[in-house]
């Protein structure tokens, strides 16, 4: 259902090289790159996460309520992804843990303080 999603950088450069570090967790790598943006994706017509610079020319900023989710296979891969966004420098909003049933996850910010989602659920 969903094609992609996009999250605002005001440093294209930076962002990428989170990602690159962040998402090679999920086997992720880039697929698309541009002088203003960069997107991943674990395969062709997967879903995929873009960062760009706004196309407007304005500072990009975080959208109150806005968190892109992403899906690990299993408990442990969530944790490792916490720990890897950690480690880059993410600011923590949740450690790794069950948050009702079926549902285990871990809340951080990336290095432009957008709100992700590293989850895994048995039924996905």
């Amino acid at each position: 259902m969903i094609g992609y999603v996009t999250l605002g950088t005001n440093n294209l450069e930076r962002a990428a090289a989170y990602y690159d570090a962040l998402l090679g967790e999920l086997d992720a790598a880039r697929i698309m790159a541009g002088d203003s943006y960069v997107v991943w994706a674990t395969g062709p017509r997967r879903p995929a996460l873009m960062v760009t610079r706004p196309a407007d020319g304005k500072e990009a900023s975080v959208g109150n309520g806005i968190m892109v989710a992403l899906a690990a296979d299993s408990d442990d891969r969530v944790d490792a992804l916490h720990a890897r966004a950690m480690e880059l420098g993410s600011g923590d909003e949740g450690v790794p843990g069950p948050r009702g049933d079926n549902f285990y996850a871990a809340y951080f910010r990336d290095l432009d303080g957008n709100k992700l989602c590293a989850f895994h659920m048995d039924a996905l």
